[in-house]
């Protein structure tokens, strides 16, 4: 009898899609870490994955949406790029920014605008990567 595979461990988690007029992909890379995933991040108690994405949209980059108005795109898991032995799952939604430019700000070291082509050179997270680059 083979034993039962340990279950990977899992981090809750919302992110943004985020693209600009040209249909570049925003991504961030917060500090001490290497790899460019989009915004958001993990829930504080009681707030709807929509509700933490907003806050940690204005939190980590200084945009200001309504969560209300996020479009869900669904639930999506991937490896997590700074926790090895993690995965992420991660509700995910469509975020009109308007003519608001993001910031870095909080935790985050750098952002960037990516497609699939300007981003080989840099360290994708797992999810981005895996679903959401344009081409």
């Amino acid at each position: 009898m083979i034993p039962d595979a340990t279950p990977p461990r899992r981090i809750h988690v919302s992110a943004a899609v985020i693209t600009d007029a040209d249909g570049r992909l925003l991504v961030v890379r917060k500090a001490g870490t290497t790899a460019f995933m989009q915004p958001g991040g993990k829930p504080e108690p009681d707030e709807t994955p929509a509700e933490t994405l907003a806050r940690e949209l204005a939190e980590e980059v200084g945009l200001i949406v309504d969560a209300a108005g996020l479009e869900p795109l669904g639930r999506f898991t991937a490896s997590a790029a700074n926790e090895p032995g993690f995965e992420v799952v991660a509700d995910v939604f469509r975020v009109d920014i308007g003519d608001q430019q993001p910031i870095p700000d909080a935790e985050i070291a750098e952002l960037r605008w990516v497609t699939a082509a300007t981003a080989s050179a840099i360290e994708i997270a797992p999810l981005a990567r895996q679903y959401f680059l344009p081409a």
